[in-house]
């Protein structure tokens, strides 16, 4: 009867846990729909100002002509800067990590530095860049480079000196070398801090491609916002903006798909 009862319990549990996450989906479609609508509304009958805000109709018009356009080409070359910055960013930024935790002396030297960069607009860089590696798709990826690096550094850094040091000592006391501390028990015990890292720098790493494309660009999605805004088609820009949200937001979940993947491989490994 015990079972039976706790059986009843655990799909009432279940089925209220998928109805609030149905339930959340639902409302998040709703208020996006009806944003567009009233969007579409307000700049049908001139409240607001379709030259300047666009209108998701027009926006429309503009990625079926974006589409037969050259938009695959755009949109590839800002997927494949974001993903060269992402990967290159994220390797060497775990690199440095570990390199600093390895050494404290490095770590104590390399803080206020990595401090002061964190805090730098990497923008401002980005005409120093461009002389050092050339204006072109390097120059970009760089740019990308630099907004992520040094957070994942700092992130996974931090994460590594917070290891649980009880387990540590104790991992010593059995004579465990520094790189039996680092692979046994810091990388393990900091698997949700890398994939947080991911999650952060895949925004990053956009966030430096659309920057890097502002300054010097002959294809991507942040060439067309600017070329959109130089020529004052608010539609071609807004249209770009939808698009970079998308892509986005498809970047983010696949990130989150490989979280699932690694959890799921750490639970039955």
């Amino acid at each position: 009867m015990q079972k039976i009862s706790n059986s009843e319990e655990r799909k009432q549990y279940l089925r209220k846990k998928t109805l609030t996450k149905v339930s959340i989906i639902l409302t998040q479609i709703t208020i996006l729909i009806s944003f567009i609508i009233l969007w579409e509304v307000l700049a049908n009958k001139g409240i607001i100002d379709s030259f300047i805000t666009s209108q998701p109709s027009r926006m429309l018009e503009t990625f079926m002509n974006l589409s037969k356009n050259g938009l695959l080409e755009h949109l590839g070359v800002t997927c494949y800067e974001t993903i060269v910055g992402f990967v290159s960013g994220t390797i060497l930024g775990i690199v440095i990590a570990i390199i600093l935790w390895c050494s404290k002396f490095l770590s104590k030297v390399a803080e206020p530095f990595l401090v002061v960069l964190n805090s730098l607009p990497k923008i401002a860089l980005g005409p120093v860049i461009i002389i050092w590696v050339g204006a072109g798709t390097s120059a970009i990826i760089v740019m990308a480079l630099a907004i992520s690096l040094v957070v994942t550094i700092l992130e996974i850094l931090n994460g590594f000196i917070n290891t649980d040091s009880e387990i540590i000592k104790m991992a010593k006391t059995f004579n465990a070398n520094k790189f039996q501390v680092l692979t046994k028990i810091v990388i393990p015990a900091n698997i949700s801090t890398f994939i947080n890292s991911l999650k952060v720098n895949i925004g990053l790493s956009l966030v430096g491609v659309i920057s890097g494309e502002f300054l010097v660009s002959k294809a991507g999605l942040g060439y067309l916002i600017v070329y959109g805004g130089q020529v004052f088609q608010l539609d071609l820009v807004m249209a770009s903006v939808v698009i970079l949200a998308i892509v986005a937001v498809i970047m983010y979940q696949a990130v989150v798909l490989l979280e699932k993947m690694i959890l799921k491989t750490k639970k039955f490994g």
